[in-house]
């Protein structure tokens, strides 16, 4: 028996292929940009730029100051990096994508994302880029769970982790540990999309399905982190179970969203 696709059903498969088609593929000697969002990191930014700078010198330095009422900006600054203030603190999603938009606009082939607290070494980001160079993915996600360091988060951080964790892996039909990690190296392809689609609020989890749900393919790396080197986590216990909360309805809205 023969079936019958609507247009609406036909111009989503037609997407899908396409998005298929554009596979990642192996580049030498490509541009990378390393975008570090911060939030009244003026304790440790500095010492973020110089880690980057000494472990992967040939990339560029982007810090997205989110508003800061502290001296991030200045020290960023001051250490060498380009620096960019936005008006108000619009939180992680709008930073991250304003580095997106960034990258796309001034033609980088990799976008490394590292938190401006330092618990992401420097020295791990060529492990990132390395898969993204060598064609298997479009996005590598850093890992702590994958057998490398010590990594102990708090009880709660680690329910919420594994709940993410599970729920993702059964949504995109891969395993995936460390959903909320920030630590990633995302392809030109991905960069381009999520210029103009980066999730609004926590966005890491949220990132990983709406681009796992439109073909882009994506591995995670086991690397090891450390503990912030000063200030303070905007997450707080309180602030973790609205965070869950919002990030799960966000997944649920997304799976309601037709592919496009």
């Amino acid at each position: 028996m023969q079936k019958t696709l609507g247009n609406s059903t036909i111009l989503t498969e037609i997407t899908q292929l396409n998005r298929l088609l554009e596979i990642p593929v192996a580049m030498d000697n490509p541009r990378v940009l390393v975008i570090i969002p911060a939030y009244n990191e003026e304790a440790s930014i500095k010492g973020v730029v110089n880690d980057v700078r000494a472990n992967h010198p040939s990339a560029d330095i982007l810090v997205i100051d989110d508003g800061s009422s502290d001296k991030t900006f200045d020290r960023a600054a001051a250490a060498g990096a380009v620096t960019l203030k936005l008006p108000y603190n619009l939180g992680i999603g709008a930073t991250v994508q304003t580095g997106f938009k960034y990258a796309l606009k001034h033609n980088y082939d990799i976008a490394v994302q590292v938190d401006g607290d330092g618990q992401h070494p420097a020295v791990e980001i060529q492990k990132l880029v390395s898969v993204i160079t060598s064609g298997k993915a479009d996005l590598a996600v850093g890992s702590r769970f994958l057998g490398q360091g010590n990594y102990k988060p708090s009880v709660a951080r680690g329910i919420g982790i594994t709940i993410f964790s599970n729920i993702v892996s059964y949504i995109v039909g891969a395993r995936f540990t460390d959903t909320t990690s920030g630590f990633r190296a995302t392809g030109k392809n991905a960069i381009k999309f999520l210029a103009e689609n980066y999730p609004d609020d926590y966005p890491e989890v949220e990132a990983l399905v709406v681009l796992s749900r439109r073909g882009f393919k994506i591995t995670e790396v086991p690397v090891t982190m450390s503990e912030r080197t000063g200030g303070t986590s905007s997450i707080t216990a309180g602030k973790s179970v609205y965070y869950m909360a919002k990030v799960m309805l966000a997944i649920f809205i997304d799976l309601l969203r037709k592919v496009n």
